[in-house]
């Protein structure tokens, strides 16, 4: 039997909400034998926006990356031992009722997306504005599928249609982000290209994620 992703991720959402979390990704992978439902995990809008109170407020415990600046509150996911915990147990008794997984042998690991976290939707891309991220996209651009840089802006292009998730919220038009390819060292393709600037339609990308800045 086919897992069912798209319903597992709805779970997932469901009882992260129930948490004061949201599901970044999920993946199912390994053999018939070892198989690994993985959820990542984010502390949602309402915590992150605690703690960059606390952040204000001068709180005492909170990582030492975050009070010097070094660290955005939204690069950081904010996950805790604790959450994850707390998580799997309560999704994994949803699982277990819903017969979401086919077959009773599987692991189910919940962790934060770390700080190369993927970008998957247009709000990912908004959120992250400012940030250093890297682009593959499935047609090549100026000759090159490659590209890495300070993401500046994320816009909506006129109406046209296709997948929902590639859209805009709105759903009212193509989603296009720039980057700023001056921030970072390029590869030779990069070079050639001959630009300081590349726009990407969200059709176009086929994996994104944040480059961390240590």
């Amino acid at each position: 039997m086919a897992v069912r992703l798209d319903e597992i991720r709805a779970a997932a959402q469901r009882v992260a909400a129930s948490h004061g979390l949201d599901v970044v990704d999920l993946e199912f992978t390994g053999s018939a034998k070892e198989r690994i439902l993985r959820v990542f995990l984010e502390k949602n809008a309402e915590g992150r926006a605690r703690l960059k109170a606390g952040i204000a407020a001068g709180v005492e415990g909170l990582p030492e990356r975050l009070v010097e600046g070094t660290l955005s509150p939204e690069q950081l996911s904010g996950i805790t031992h604790e959450d994850c915990a707390e998580f799997s147990r309560d999704f994994g008794v949803l699982l277990d009722v819903e017969e979401l997984v086919p077959g009773s042998e599987y692991t189910l690991e919940a962790s934060s997306p770390g700080l190369d976290r993927k970008l998957t939707r247009a709000e990912d891309f908004r959120r992250f504005t400012g940030s250093l991220v890297k682009i593959q996209t499935f047609e090549p651009i100026r000759n090159n599928r490659h590209w890495q840089g300070r993401l500046v802006d994320t816009q909506v292009s006129e109406s046209r249609s296709g997948e929902p998730y590639r859209e805009s919220d709105s759903g009212t038009g193509e989603t296009s982000i720039t980057i700023d390819l001056a921030a970072v060292k390029q590869n030779s393709k990069s070079r050639k290209a001959g630009v300081s600037t590349v726009a990407i339609a969200l059709s176009n990308i086929e994996k994104a994620q944040l480059v961390p800045e240590i």
